[in-house]
């Protein structure tokens, strides 16, 4: 059985970790005169991407994470902290870091803990970002009530577009 707890930040904090996914397409954005279409296409062949953070972020200002349990292994990780300026809630990561755990509700249960967390802290709505190329993830946060608020063509680098790697940020209006 799954249990989510709050991490302690002093036992996980900059200790780093890796997710891993497999996609197979992405959200082409293309800038135009009057705007920008985005189109979904698929590559070739399934591509392995992954990306490498540390919880706890220092860029954080005073975050929660919460982690999935089995056995007292972790499984999966959730973090964010309110953004004070405007009043949104940064969720920073979330995922389950093995594939064959994933489908089975753990990532949905830490969605709901982070939700939590962004609507007791009274942020106005939650935000979020990830990559063109990460159709699984876009599709569960859809799931989970976010849509497209915007996108930075050239978050990463330069070749963003040529890699199918632009940041999506997305977006959960918590109080009205």
């Amino acid at each position: 059985m799954t249990e989510i707890k709050e991490l302690d930040r002093e036992t996980y904090f900059n200790k780093k970790f890796t997710l891993h996914y497999l996609t197979k397409g992405y959200y082409d954005i293309e800038a135009r005169a009057n705007g920008f279409d985005i189109a979904y296409k698929t590559f070739d062949k399934p591509k392995e991407m992954s990306f490498s953070d540390v919880f706890f972020g220092e860029w954080l200002d005073n975050p929660r994470a919460f982690g999935a349990f089995e056995d007292g292994k972790l499984l999966g990780y959730a973090e964010g902290a309110l953004e004070k300026w405007n009043n949104r809630y940064r969720i920073s990561n979330i995922g389950v870091f093995d594939s064959s755990m994933r489908r089975r509700g753990i990532g949905t249960l830490l969605m709901n803990s982070i939700l939590s967390e962004a609507a007791k802290s009274g942020a106005r709505m939650a935000v979020l970002e990830t990559q063109s190329c990460n159709e699984n993830a876009i599709s569960f946060y859809r799931k989970n009530g976010f849509e497209i608020i915007g996108f930075d063509l050239f978050a990463y680098s330069n070749a963003d577009r040529e890699r199918n790697e632009i940041r999506i940020e997305m977006g959960k209006i918590l109080n009205q």
